[in-house]
């Protein structure tokens, strides 16, 4: 009988919570620190990209606790590059609105942030194969 979320899948998101605010911390600092020098849109990319192997790395070794491998960091990297089109088209869309660009970014991160979460896990938790695992495989085909 299904009793909804697993104690493990709520520290998971707890710990996804930690990462996620970190590597915001990390993005929202570099630009905040470069937008004086900068355009807006390049100091946002930039700080986004900090940002993002600082989560990539956080996210491997203490959200999911995964090995890091090129393949989980070429998902990861596009799971991010989703997110980073969503979270520009964003931050422009509030600046456009009239939010100051030192602030666009704080309701942008209270939308994209959940979508994240979902492209992130799915990204890191998707079970791959081992060498092992593909040899029984095919042996099990002949």
């Amino acid at each position: 009988m299904d009793k909804g979320i697993s104690k493990g899948r709520i520290y998971e998101i707890l710990r996804f919570g930690i990462v996620g605010t970190a590597a915001m911390v990390i993005h929202y600092g570099i630009y905040f620190i470069l937008l004086p020098y900068l355009d807006k849109n390049i100091a946002y990319t930039i700080g986004y990209v900090i940002g993002f192997l600082c989560n990539y790395a956080m996210s491997s070794f203490f959200t999911f606790r995964v090995r890091p491998t090129w393949r989980r960091f070429f998902r990861f990297a596009g799971s991010h590059g989703i997110n980073f089109f969503v979270y520009i088209g964003l931050f422009n869309f509030f600046c456009w609105t009239g939010i100051h660009p030192k602030w666009a970014p704080i309701p942008v991160y209270a939308i994209a942030i959940p979508v994240s979460y979902l492209l992130v896990r799915f990204a890191l938790k998707t079970k791959q194969k081992t060498c092992e695992e593909e040899i029984r495989n095919d042996d099990e085909k002949e």
